[in-house]
């Protein structure tokens, strides 16, 4: 009879489960010593680092991705992380070592009290199964949970002594189990949506992550051709939905109330497809939305659409509908909207580059389906003016805004995308909550690129003193940090450069030579 720990296995075989990120302690050991040869662990030096990486990895290959954590004080570790994956929905699948089940209420040395309830309400479901031949069916519904719309990390522990225990003969029809996805919109509601597109005077699109999470760029990239409508990504975008250069590209909407409404007024329709209405980041009230306009949302999530204070939502596939709405609508006769035409011209003056600058002899250089994974947070604004993103999974950014997603996203973004480049933009402040990730990076010959603006201060904190109009405070300037020395001591080649020629020189170098590099680059400092 196959053990709890052999069945576990087959059904991630049969997941494609068969890449586990983790950083182990004594009670997964029992688990790991049974991991058969056709699968690979990606081990981790923290776990924060270790949950990113599998994030960055599920972005990249829109897929589930396998966690392995160290009982309550790992994935603690992974929860600041793990905020993240919530808000990009991450099909992740995180599970933790449990004490040996007959005396965890006893609350021995590492035991996870409670622990269906530590990860909550961060995650989708969790759960301890309550016996050991409950562990493989506990497993198959987490992994279908994961999945199913809208995505997100859910959470399992197991005690140690379940993986040895004998199997129930029945869970192997676990392993050819299907659960699938069918609401649609009906042609009565599409026509309805046709209607009120058509008959708008001046209408907006506003396209959020699930749009290119979805592989529905191009049909949004339809729609707005046919409609010769604007196109902002919604406040906080943790991906790209719409390339940057199409003429109908207008940037990323302001994340204050008020700012948002001034920057859409004019529009009498606006819709919203694949991202919340709206993730506000500043308090700027005002009213939500500008005179005369009525917003329609479309989003795969039922928790998104319950949650919006305004609008009217349909909760559906994206790409089926967005598909469907570019496929039936008229082409307006509205005039055509201009190129962008060239990028504003930058330069650098004085000691370091300007971020800017920095951008664009990124994007002059870069293979041009490389994958950004962005944070450098106080430097959006220069980002996006000079990036021109125009492939489907482009770009990546922490969703909730928790610092430490960035480098070993990136890691493990370039594991899932051995033939795309991927680029990691990184803030000095960001970068230490994830450097552990360059040690995974030097291990596994993962190829990534790092590169990090370095100008000694926490900039989108400065930014948001002077918004909230706090001044000087403690705690906001992070000097004195060699990131080449930490690099190189974790085995990663390094360069730190502070003139543009030097970056151009030494970016170049690091494209050609397939193996992890770091670039430390001095940056200049203007708020953000």
């Amino acid at each position: 009879m196959a053990t709890v720990s052999e069945v576990t296995y087959d059904l991630l075989r049969a997941r494609g489960l068969t890449t586990v990120f983790g950083n182990p302690g004594s009670n997964e050991l029992p688990f790991l010593s049974g991991m058969p040869d056709d699968f690979r662990y990606i081990l981790g030096l923290h776990e924060g680092a270790v949950l990113s990486m599998a994030d960055g990895y599920s972005l990249v290959t829109g897929e589930a991705a396998f966690v392995n954590l160290h009982a309550a004080s790992g994935s603690g570790n992974a929860m600041g992380a793990l905020t993240n994956s919530v808000y990009s929905h991450s099909p992740l699948v995180v599970t933790a070592g449990q004490q040996v089940r007959s005396t965890i209420g006893q609350e021995v040395m590492l035991s996870n009290v409670d622990a269906g309830t530590l990860m909550k309400p961060l995650v989708k479901w969790s759960s301890e199964p309550t016996c050991p031949e409950d562990v493989p069916r506990t497993m198959s519904q987490a992994i279908h949970t994961a999945l199913q719309p809208g995505r997100g990390p859910v959470y399992v522990s197991v005690p140690y002594d379940d993986w040895a225990a004998d199997a129930p003969s029945e869970t192997a029809h676990l392993l050819d189990r299907e659960v699938h996805g069918a609401a649609v919109l009906s042609e009565n509601q599409i026509g309805n949506l046709i209607d009120l597109l058509e008959g708008a005077t001046n209408p907006a699109l506003v396209l959020g992550p699930a749009v290119d999470a979805d592989h529905a760029n191009t049909h949004a990239v339809e729609l707005a051709d046919k409609l010769r409508a604007p196109v902002w990504i919604a406040p906080s975008p943790s991906r790209c939905p719409f390339p940057t250069r199409h003429p109908s590209f207008r940037g990323v909407l302001p994340a204050g109330v008020a700012d948002l409404s001034a920057t859409l007024a004019g529009h009498d329709v606006i819709l919203v497809v694949g991202a919340p209405v709206f993730r506000y980041h500043q308090y700027v009230p005002g009213r939500y939305l500008p005179d005369g306009a009525r917003l329609i949302h479309i989003t795969d999530d039922p928790g998104e659409a319950a949650r919006a204070p305004f609008g009217q939502a349909y909760v559906a596939p994206i790409a089926a509908t967005l598909d469907a709405l570019a496929s039936a609508v008229t082409p307006s006769n509205r005039a055509l909207l201009p190129h962008p035409g060239e990028f504003p011209a930058v330069e650098s003056t004085g000691a370091g580059i300007d971020p800017a600058h920095l951008f664009a002899l990124v994007r002059a250089n870069a293979p041009h389906d490389a994958v950004y994974v962005n944070e450098s947070t106080s430097t959006g604004d220069a980002f996006w003016s000079q990036m021109d993103l125009s492939q489907q999974g482009s770009y990546f950014f922490p969703a909730s805004g928790g610092l430490g997603f960035g480098l070993p996203a990136a890691v493990g973004a370039q594991l899932a995308a051995p033939h795309r480049q991927v680029i990691g933009l990184i803030g000095d402040g960001s970068a230490n909550y994830g450097i552990t990730a360059l040690w995974t990076a030097a291990r596994y010959r993962i190829p990534v690129i790092i590169i990090i603006l370095k100008n000694g201060t926490y900039g989108a904190l400065r930014g948001f003193s002077t918004i909230l109009g706090t001044g000087e405070t403690p705690g906001l300037d992070v000097p004195g940090i060699d990131f080449v020395r930490i690099a190189e001591g974790y085995g990663v080649h390094s360069h730190a450069v502070d003139a543009p020629e030097d970056f151009a020189t030494v970016f170049k170098s690091a494209l050609a030579a397939g193996e992890p590099t770091l670039i430390e680059v001095q940056t200049t400092f203007g708020q953000p």
